[in-house]
């Protein structure tokens, strides 16, 4: 079921409510009632912010179950009621004009907002799960989140987005203490000398992160290198969007292999990491060696065989 199942009829809706017009902040407020991620949003700022701060460091309020209560509410007459939120709607009122639109910049939409079959993929990819604590969008709403923040000149490009709960994602930021500040020079890294940061041959593919080639010294016909742009060694040492680029290629070239070669049947992915491991050239990437019928007498086993008597068994 598409969002637009819900999204078109409340607009109609709307229209309709209001003599066939409205204003887009109106029918954005009617779509919004109908958004229960937002609303699961205000939910945890109410228990985790407001609510925390007015009921045990104010003593204004106190909870009951999932409900709060005013302390003292009964001995208010209509007329201080009526007073207090007066007063309420001036010190927002004052803080709005203090402040501006900054009060909401940490909500605001980027100006460049991620499309929605982008959102769609990224989903897709994580299987419906917060790609963090692996919860099911069963049970929690899911955020599309920037690993790299916009902020910090962070990308749309799908290597970097990721699949968040929303309370993973509201947390990310308190978490992760990460030095932000010189981002793009870290995936800029490069090293002279290394055959992978000086590449002169042809690519077959590329995106933000990590590049694809044939192999010089090929297993079988087809095979290919998934290589990640920054100079790093080790497969174990890569940020999840790097890993993000090279699955993105890893599975486009074996699409297009499939799609021109009928004979492949199976693949291998392989990675040598430390000498131990049989890697030679130490700068990370992924071997993806197309598989046909009969191209070894006994297959059984597969990647066991890095050593050799113990592929069988």
């Amino acid at each position: 079921m598409r969002m637009s199942h819900i999204y078109q009829p409340v607009m109609i809706k709307t229209l309709l409510k209001h003599g066939g017009s409205a204003e887009i902040s109106r029918i954005a407020q009617d779509l919004l009632s109908y958004d229960t991620s937002q609303k699961e949003y205000y939910e945890l700022v109410t228990k985790n912010m407001v609510g925390k701060v007015l009921t045990k460091n104010r003593k204004i309020t106190s909870k009951e179950g999932s409900k709060y209560c005013l302390d003292g509410f009964d001995k208010l007459s209509k007329d201080q009621q009526k007073s207090l939120i007066k007063i309420c709607d001036l010190k927002i009122s004052e803080y709005i004009q203090k402040r501006g639109e900054r009060i909401w910049s940490h909500r605001h939409l980027s100006n460049d907002p991620i499309p929605g079959s982008i959102r769609y993929e990224v989903l897709k990819r994580a299987k419906g799960k917060c790609e963090l604590c692996g919860i099911s969008n069963k049970e929690k709403s899911l955020d599309v989140d920037h690993i790299i923040p916009r902020s910090k000149g962070g990308s749309n490009d799908i290597s970097n987005l990721q699949s968040l709960c929303y309370t993973c994602n509201r947390q990310k930021r308190n978490l992760d203490n990460a030095d932000l500040r010189d981002i793009g020079k870290f995936f800029e890294y490069r090293e002279e000398g290394c055959v992978f940061c000086n590449l002169k041959r042809k690519k077959i593919e590329e995106n933000e992160f990590a590049f694809a080639i044939k192999d010089n010294f090929p297993v079988t016909k087809g095979h290919h290198l998934v290589i990640p742009k920054r100079h790093v060694s080790d497969y174990f040492d890569l940020e999840q969007s790097e890993i993000n680029s090279i699955n993105k290629i890893l599975f486009s070239v074996k699409h297009n292999l499939e799609k021109k070669d009928k004979t492949i049947t199976g693949f291998n992915i392989g990675i040598n990491s430390g000498v131990s491991a049989g890697q030679t050239i130490f700068h990370c990437h992924i071997h993806l060696i197309p598989r046909r019928d009969g191209d070894v007498k006994d297959p059984r086993g597969g990647v066991r065989g890095v050593i050799p008597e113990k592929q069988k068994y």
